[in-house]
């Protein structure tokens, strides 16, 4: 994979100039239905110019649908729809110059080349990127001359991720990107994204991981059972609250616990034996000392004890109930 900050990436990441401040995304009272089932309801959420957007839920939440029917591949029933001021189902053809689309599932011909795939796709914009320049940014230029068949499924990520970028969109949006790849392979991606925001292009960003949204996001919005239930940027939704995790045996004494910590803390068993105290801000020597001291004196042995911040995922479980993952 060649270095991010080669010529060749920064060609290729430079987007067009943009016009003034306005929104990328502006979404308002999207509602998309099938039959009775009720996919998204009433979603709002605005996109500005130059950060990473995260659209966040469990399978089946709606999130996938929001985001077809904003870049224009599904008709809502309801709401308005705004790309840089354009409308994606009024304005198509505009819309398919400054938008580039890395879907979450999608299948190419068995039987073409990734270089054959390449150019077809580059041939649909006026300004593409160049094809050897993408194929080295994203560490395929070994597999130029490859069918798309014999490709691993990290593999076809990449290509879908260069295919997303080929027309050198103004606005990326790119569905469980990483969802394949190996751990490296996913580092090495977000390093690409982050530099492909840093060259002025939008990304909007969807996934279920939140490694992957609190390391990329600026801002954030979780959608479940196709509503809108919380939005801000990681920071805000987590808040500054601190955490003591730990594991003993089941049913301690939360109450007597708690008398023997500093005040304003919380502790709670979830799920049985394992252990979390939360204060606001970040976890002082002192509470650490308390809760050794406590169980010490009760002859209980507190183990993988460590200190974390709230994550997004634990900002979802008391939104939702659920696991993010799920």
């Amino acid at each position: 994979m060649a270095t991010l900050e080669s010529p060749a990436a920064v060609a290729l990441m430079e987007a067009p100039a943009a016009a003034g401040h306005r929104p990328a995304v502006e979404v308002a009272h999207l509602r998309k239905t099938y039959g009775t089932l009720v996919a998204v309801d009433d979603v709002s959420f605005t996109v500005a110019e130059g950060e990473i957007f995260g659209i966040l839920g469990p399978n089946g939440a709606g999130k996938t649908t929001a985001i077809e029917c904003a870049i224009g591949l599904r008709r809502p029933d309801a709401g308005t729809i705004r790309l840089l001021g354009l409308d994606p189902h009024a304005d198509p053809h505009q819309v398919h110059e400054i938008v580039g689309v890395q879907l979450q599932s999608g299948a190419l011909p068995a039987k073409l080349r990734v270089g054959e795939i390449l150019e077809e796709y580059r041939s649909f914009y006026r300004d593409p990127a160049d094809v050897d320049e993408l194929l080295d940014v994203l560490g395929l230029a070994a597999k130029r001359g490859d069918y798309y068949r014999s490709l691993s499924g990290g593999q076809r990520q990449r290509l879908s991720i260069a295919l997303a970028l080929i027309g050198r969109p103004r606005i990326a949006v790119l569905d469980e990107m990483t969802t394949g790849l190996d751990p490296q392979a996913r580092r090495d991606t977000w390093e690409l994204i982050e530099q492909i925001r840093d060259r002025g292009v939008t990304i909007v960003l969807v996934t279920h991981f939140m490694e992957e949204a609190e390391r990329l996001c600026d801002y954030v919005a979780i959608i479940d059972h196709g509503q809108l239930v919380a939005a801000g940027t990681p920071g805000q939704l987590t808040g500054t609250v601190g955490q003591l995790r730990f594991r003993a045996e089941p049913g301690l004494d939360i109450e007597s616990l708690l008398a023997a910590l500093p005040p304003a803390s919380l502790a709670k068993e979830s799920p049985a034996g394992h252990y979390v105290i939360e204060v606001h801000g970040a976890v002082d020597p002192l509470l650490l000392a308390a809760v050794t001291a406590w169980c010490a004196e009760r002859g209980v042995l507190a183990n993988s004890l460590r200190i974390e911040s709230r994550t997004l995922e634990d900002v979802f479980l008391e939104l939702t109930g659920k696991e993010l993952r799920s």
